[in-house]
């Protein structure tokens, strides 16, 4: 299993009449991402397993389950990627969290136990292999229960949610939640999720059937028929096209023409057209219309026989998206070894969040096939050994690196700090998010040899302590910051924030929650100040109470001031 902080006894109703099992998520086995620690509870995905701790109380409580971002602020950061070409416009998905539950059932129904701000869940996957079974399964299959486009809740309350769920015909104790938390206005928290089922197969119903409407839709990127990656893998494969007479009007065309036109088509449209005619199997085999590849909306059956076909295409790739993909077994270490041999030449970016098919070897053949990365993604790539990433160091020409809820060992916060101060003059985004035990010398390394600092994430970290002015001397010196977190400092005072009003006056996103001692007076001097300041988080900050916040409003209405509360 993925983490062992949480296997709890699950709760299992049994119906003797149907036989219908109702039982709670008995463990938490994959996420992409949470706000809380690895090694704590609180606010944690953890806190999926077993039964509801909160509901069904309203609020923001550290025993429920919080993914890490919320709304479009992070988009707007120094620190966002622009968005790959050619996703589909029905993948939406930003974050997911897998739930295994004690009984194998087919599933009738699937109740998510929402505690504050919901809305987020927009997909409920069921898998039919089954986590606990001692020999590894045939076959791996996933199927959608139930989706929708992210819609705007506007209420923050608790509530339990009960999407209707399509039938599907196998049992499954793997279920698989995918959230979008962009129209959200505070972090969404889950307290419990609910799978209802039934021990034997269901007779389907005028109630329940195995077609869910929404298959039927064009633009669906998982078509029952032909959108699929097993069937996408034989389009990729395919080399025998009806013979036709010619290739219509497309003759007349300019190549540069049709290929724009192509640029247009999601990747299983261009392997449906390339069956078409010559001509436009030719143009949809151009190396051209692959320089940027997403496969990350088909994680659910990209495996290596799909990067085998998809590979000699693919000779130009600059942007490769494989995030939440090949787990399970459905990429090996020599498949992805061997598309990046012949594929991997030009990549400019690679983008890996929650490949845990990943090992030391992938990050080796990864450091000698692309020697033009500048952005690499392996966040929440948690299975990777801490030596792995000595690899890294040979890319040179890295300009982006996240390693989130990676193992790499750091055991001085400082030594990296003053590392960056003294080699990456023209840094500009850093995150030290729940960094343990930086202090104010790595600080005050990092304010002097980073002068081009945009964005610096400082949340949660313990062992800084305004008293000793480096949240001072970070104002003095940063005078281009556009976003500065400094969640959870409870030392963070009035001070702190008229030196930002002084020095910072670009900042746009701010967050200082749960100080006790930053005041009204010295919050309106920074309002005053930074006129383009747009988000300003604090909740739980002892003496910003709700009167506050509604001045501020009244007299700041641009800026969105967050303070979110336990009921």
């Amino acid at each position: 299993m993925m983490n062992s902080h949480r296997a709890i006894e699950s709760n299992i109703r049994t119906s003797p009449l149907n036989a219908e099992v109702v039982q709670y998520a008995k463990e938490v086995v994959d996420f992409s991402s949470h706000y809380g620690s690895e090694n704590s509870m609180s606010y944690t995905m953890w806190n999926l397993a077993g039964v509801p701790n909160v509901f069904p109380s309203s609020g923001d409580f550290t025993q429920t389950a919080v993914f890490r971002t919320y709304g479009t602020w992070w988009d707007q950061c120094p620190s966002a990627s622009l968005p790959f070409k050619r996703t589909p416009p029905n993948f939406q998905s930003q974050d997911y969290v897998e739930l295994t539950f004690e009984q194998q059932v087919y599933p009738t129904a699937v109740h998510v136990l929402e505690t504050y701000h919901p809305g987020a869940v927009i997909r409920i996957l069921a898998c039919s292999a089954n986590p606990y079974s001692p020999s590894p399964p045939a076959e791996v299959r996933w199927e959608i229960l139930w989706s929708e486009r992210p819609t705007k809740v506007n209420a923050s309350q608790a509530r339990q949610f009960k999407p209707c769920i399509k039938q599907i015909n196998f049992p499954t104790n793997l279920i698989r939640l995918e959230v979008n938390s962009s129209l959200l206005d505070y972090y969404t928290e889950l307290d419990a999720v609910v799978l209802h089922g039934m021990k034997d197969k269901p007779v389907l119903s005028l109630k329940t059937s195995l077609i869910d409407m929404n298959d039927l839709e064009d633009d669906d990127y998982e078509e029952n028929d032909d959108c699929g990656m097993d069937n996408l893998n034989k389009k990729l494969s395919s080399t025998a096209l009806r013979e036709g007479p010619n290739n219509g009007y497309f003759d007349k065309l300019p190549y540069e023409l049709i290929q724009l036109i192509l640029n247009h088509l999601t990747l299983p449209d261009l392997c449906r057209l390339a069956q078409t005619c010559k001509l436009l199997n030719q143009h949809c085999y151009d190396p051209l219309q692959y320089i940027h590849l997403n496969l990350q909306p088909y994680w659910a059956k990209l495996n290596d026989t799909s990067l085998e076909f998809l590979q000699a295409r693919c000779t130009l790739v600059q942007w490769l998206n494989l995030s939440w993909t090949g787990n399970r077994g459905f990429i090996s270490v020599a498949g992805f070894s061997r598309f990046l041999k012949v594929c991997g030449s030009e990549l400019v970016r690679l983008e890996l969040s929650c490949s845990h098919f990943l090992n030391e070897t992938c990050l080796e053949i990864i450091s000698e096939m692309c020697p033009h990365l500048q952005e690499l993604n392996l966040s929440s790539c948690d299975k990777l050994p801490p030596q792995a990433f000595n690899h890294i160091a040979k890319l040179c020409g890295l300009k982006r690196l996240v390693l989130y809820r990676t193992k790499v060992e750091i055991e001085d916060y400082d030594v990296i700090a003053s590392m960056i101060g003294a080699k990456c003059k023209k840094l500009r985004t850093l995150d030290l998010w729940r960094c343990k035990n930086i202090t104010e010398n790595g600080i005050a390394e990092l304010a002097s040899g980073c002068p081009l600092l945009e964005e610096l994430d400082l949340g949660w970290c313990p062992t800084l302590q305004s008293s000793t002015g480096c949240f001072a001397k970070l104002a003095r010196h940063l005078p281009n910051l556009q976003k500065l977190f400094l969640t959870a400092n409870r030392s963070v005072c009035d001070t702190d924030i008229e030196e930002l009003a002084c020095n910072c006056t670009r900042l746009r996103q701010l967050d200082i929650l749960g100080t006790r001692m930053v005041s009204p007076m010295s919050l309106r001097k920074l309002l005053e100040s930074c006129k383009d300041l747009s988000l300003l988080d604090v909740s739980f900050c002892s003496q910003i109470d709700n009167r506050a916040v509604l001045e501020f409003n009244g007299s700041f209405p641009n800026v969105f001031i967050k303070k979110s509360f336990t009921q």
